[in-house]
C-alpha cells in the first residue's frame, strides 16, 4: 500500500513539473512581438512634419521621413538649416510602440547634435537586431562616452504642430497620451527645474524643463534637457483652426490622433 502512495505521489510531481513546463512555454510562445511600425503615406507625413515649424520656415526645411525598414530618409534637402519629422520611437522610455507619433523639428544646431540619435535608434530599431532596452543603454553608453554630445550654443525646436501623441512623464511612466500642446523647446544642457525656479519638478503652468534621460545619467549630467514653453491660448487655438483639415487626416490615418 505504501508502495502504491508513493507512486502515485511520484506521479503527480512529475505531472505537475510537465504542467508547469507546458504553461511556461506556452507563456513564452505566446508573447506577443514588438509593434511594427507602419510607413505614415507621404503627403501625410509631410505636412505633419512641417506643421512642427512655423510658417515662414517651412518652404526651406529639410523633410525627413521615416521608412520601418530602413530608418529616416531625406525626401527633400532644405537650405534654412532646419529640419523636421515625425518622431515614432522615443528611446528613453525602452519600449517599441505603433502609437508614439510626434511631430518635430531641430534648428541647425539640435540637427548636428541631436537629431543622429533620433537617426541612429531608427536604424536599429528598423534593422530588427536590437530590443528596445539594448537601444536605450546603447543611447546611454554613446552619451557617456561623448559620441552624442551636447548643444553648443543656445537653440530652439519648434513643436507647434496641431496634436501630438506621446508621454506626458517621466520614463518611470508608460501612459501615451494624444494632446494638442504646440510649444517651444529651447536647449538646456545640464539644467534642472530648480534652476529656472520651477518647484516641485516641472509644472506646467509655465515655463518647465523636461530632460528624461536624467533618469538614468543622474541630475546635472543629462545634455538634452530642454525648457519648454507651451504656445499662448490664442496662438494655440489659431494653430488648432488653422489645421482642422490636418487633423481630420491624422485621425483618419489613426483613431488614436483624435
Amino acid at each position: 500500500m505504501n508502495t502504491m502512495i508513493s507512486s502515485k505521489k511520484k506521479y503527480l510531481r512529475v505531472l505537475s513539473i510537465f504542467a508547469i513546463l507546458f504553461i511556461t512555454i506556452q507563456g513564452f510562445a505566446q508573447k506577443p512581438a514588438d509593434p511594427k511600425l507602419d510607413k505614415m503615406p507621404v503627403a501625410l507625413e509631410t505636412d505633419y512634419a512641417l506643421s512642427s515649424l512655423p510658417p515662414q520656415l517651412r518652404p526651406g526645411a529639410t523633410i525627413y521621413l521615416l521608412d520601418p525598414s530602413k530608418g529616416y530618409y531625406i525626401a527633400r534637402k532644405g537650405s534654412n538649416g532646419f529640419i523636421c519629422f515625425v518622431m515614432r520611437t522615443a528611446w528613453e522610455w525602452a519600449e517599441f510602440r505603433n502609437d508614439v507619433v510626434t511631430a518635430m523639428s531641430y534648428d541647425a544646431e539640435g540637427s548636428r547634435v541631436i537629431f543622429p540619435i533620433y537617426l541612429d535608434v531608427a536604424a536599429m530599431r528598423a534593422s530588427g537586431k536590437f530590443t528596445a532596452l539594448q537601444v536605450r543603454n546603447i543611447v546611454i553608453d554613446r552619451i557617456k562616452k561623448g559620441i552624442y554630445k551636447a548643444p553648443a550654443k543656445a537653440g530652439v525646436s519648434y513643436m507647434l504642430a496641431p496634436v501630438m501623441r506621446t508621454y506626458p512623464a517621466t520614463p518611470a511612466e508608460h501612459k501615451v497620451l494624444t494632446m494638442q500642446m504646440p510649444h517651444y523647446m529651447f536647449y538646456a544642457p545640464y539644467v534642472t527645474n530648480d534652476d529656472i525656479g520651477n518647484i516641485p519638478n516641472g509644472q506646467a503652468d509655465g515655463p518647465f524643463l523636461v530632460n528624461p534621460e536624467a533618469m538614468f545619467l543622474g541630475k546635472r549630467k543629462a545634455p538634452y534637457g530642454y525648457i519648454i514653453v507651451p504656445a499662448g491660448e490664442k496662438e494655440r487655438a489659431k494653430i488648432v483652426a488653422d489645421n482642422k483639415v490636418l487633423l481630420k487626416r491624422l485621425a483618419d490615418y489613426k483613431p488614436f490622433l483624435k
